[in-house]
């Protein structure tokens, strides 16, 4: 584990949330969303990227949820701030990434969806986390929502 970084921006309760995560995927893959502004048990998964920068390996938790398609699906929010999340520019440079939903941990491909997919999964994401609102209204980017799929 000494080459996978923690990205150095990671509140306390994310960076406790990830190494729980690596100790018990299946205990730990449900978040408290009251800590980010939610309400609930959500699932998440980690996604492990290279840094387009510093060519470190670095692992991030995200909410998700199934795209309906054999996908996960999440959304490259950083919380409506008006820049995409390095997560989202990492994978972008290099898509060799891997995700682990619970237990279960596998290469993946990432695609962002469009048109009505994206407009599907959107509304899917919002219903969930509903902050997501609050992101889009706060940016005047399009937030991508993004899908993993098994390599």
């Amino acid at each position: 584990m000494s080459d996978i970084k923690l990205p150095d921006y990671l509140p306390s309760w994310m960076s406790d949330h990830v190494n729980a995560y690596l100790n018990d995927g299946e205990a730990a893959h449900l978040w408290d969303a009251s800590l980010g502004g939610g309400e609930g048990m959500l699932t998440t998964l980690l996604l492990t990227t290279t840094g387009r920068k510093s060519g470190k390996t670095l692992i991030i938790p995200l909410i998700y949820r199934p795209s309906g398609d054999g996908g996960f699906c999440v959304i490259a929010s950083k919380g409506g701030a008006p820049a995409h999340p390095a997560w989202f520019l990492n994978l972008q440079a290099n898509q060799d990434i891997t995700v682990k939903v619970a237990n279960d941990e596998f290469k993946a491909i990432a695609k962002v969806a469009a048109g009505e997919e994206r407009a599907r999964l959107w509304n899917l994401m919002e219903a969930y986390f509903a902050p997501y609102a609050s992101y889009k209204a706060a940016t005047d980017r399009e937030i991508p929502v993004v899908v993993f799929y098994p390599a």
